[in-house]
């Protein structure tokens, strides 16, 4: 048995969901998100809650049941709450600056690296040392953050780059004479 599928994803005020087939679709204050499910489980909602069942005793079916509700649980949460990354700058002369809908950043290149913020996420620098990644979809928040940490990953000998807050860089001892 699955310990996370057994669990019914609960109603938060304010929220309404609807399930037509396979795809259950979430409202919230921060938006609309769907997700569709595969054939293995069944989506059904009662009393304030969603409830996610598998359709068998397959390992497959009971693989989606956790997935599935795992996925439902982040839509719910995603549509209230939201999902928020937050990245920091080390190094000196690295910073970031938001110019419209694009992300500038200077990280010891030649050139400034500019960063085209994608539609459904919202990027914003407070500190020009600071990035912060908001939006109702987790994986695309998870990927933007990703991508802008990949413009320059923090490197061991210094600890200079991008990197998530909180992230511990493992640093290494330079040459020895």
């Amino acid at each position: 048995m699955s310990r996370i599928g057994k669990k019914p994803v609960e109603l938060i005020k304010g929220v309404s969901a609807s399930v037509s087939g396979q795809t259950i679709e979430v409202k919230g204050p921060k938006g609309t998100r769907s997700f569709t499910a595969t054939d293995d489980v069944t989506l059904t909602i009662d009393e304030g809650s969603i409830k996610v069942t598998p359709r068998g005793t397959s390992k497959r079916a009971r693989q989606q049941w956790g997935m599935a509700r795992s996925m439902v649980e982040n839509l719910v949460t995603g549509v209230t709450a939201g999902f928020k990354k937050e990245l920091e700058i080390q190094g000196v002369g690295y910073r970031a600056a938001m110019a419209g809908n694009v992300l500038k950043l200077s990280l010891g290149y030649s050139h400034e690296v500019n960063f085209a913020v994608p539609a459904g996420v919202t990027v914003t620098s407070p500190k020009n040392t600071e990035i912060i990644v908001e939006g109702i979809d987790q994986q695309l928040v998870g990927q933007v953050a990703a991508n802008i940490r990949e413009s320059r990953k923090p490197e061991p000998y210094k600890g200079k780059g991008i990197r998530y807050k909180g992230e511990f860089v493992f640093r290494k001892e330079g040459k020895k004479k």
